[in-house]
């Protein structure tokens, strides 16, 4: 286990990444209080048990992250990763009926423009 100090994570972001690459885990320290960890993603006790997929679900939910780069992490093509929002309750699409109607009625004079 590493530790490193807020302001060296500013000034040297992938320096600390390589550490946690290495040593697994990277404490982040604020004024001599953990702050955070940075954990090695590739680790096979983090690939197991479906982290990727809810990090990827977690951070779509909170727009973190596209539909299709959090597929990505989830690991699964985009039909699946889709299915499985879907069977958690996460809506794919965001936004109103208003919105809906709008984005239906450009698509429509656009079509007729064609």
């Amino acid at each position: 286990m590493h530790s490193v100090q807020v302001r060296e994570l500013k000034n040297n972001p992938s320096q600390a990444l390589r550490q946690a690459e290495q040593d697994e885990v990277v404490v982040v320290m604020n004024r001599d209080r953990p702050s955070a960890l940075l954990l090695n993603f590739d680790e096979k006790w983090l690939r197991g048990a479906g982290v990727p997929t809810a990090l990827a679900t977690a951070l779509f939910r909170d727009g973190g992250l596209s539909l299709a780069r959090a597929a990505r992490v989830a690991e699964m093509n985009l039909v699946d990763f889709m299915q499985h929002l879907s069977r958690v309750g996460i809506p794919i699409v965001q936004g109103s009926a208003e919105e809906a109607e709008k984005d239906i009625e450009t698509l429509a004079a656009w079509l007729k423009s064609s």
